[in-house]
């Protein structure tokens, strides 16, 4: 990874086994990960491959996701399915949220 960034933001995940991940730099000094968004973290392992950590930001925190310690070269491909599951899940408690503060506000009337 470049000096000045602390990970790679996950912007869209294929929903394909082989498709890509779209990624953009997360700078050092970025305030915190945004709600629902995954940072994505990788350093080469001591022996072989490439340790991969991931970071889910939450309302007031980031949590520990998932790590793939050694993950081989292909690494995208072993994370993609993890990914592409918890971005998905993000998005329907979102919109089921969005929905349901909705249906609040319309009772108030």
């Amino acid at each position: 990874m470049p000096g000045g960034v602390r990970g790679a933001l996950v912007q869209r995940v294929s929903p394909r086994y082989d498709g890509p991940l779209d990624v953009s730099w997360l700078p050092v000094d970025a305030q915190k990960l945004p709600l629902g968004r995954i940072r994505l973290h990788w350093e080469p392992a001591p022996r072989t491959g490439w340790n991969v950590n991931a970071r889910l930001g939450l309302a007031t925190t980031e949590v520990h996701l998932a790590s793939w310690p050694s993950a081989p070269g292909d690494w995208p491909r072993l994370v993609r399915p993890t990914l592409h599951e918890v971005t998905g899940l993000c998005a329907a408690l979102a919109f089921a949220t969005e929905a349901l503060d909705l249906s609040n506000r319309l009772a108030e009337v």
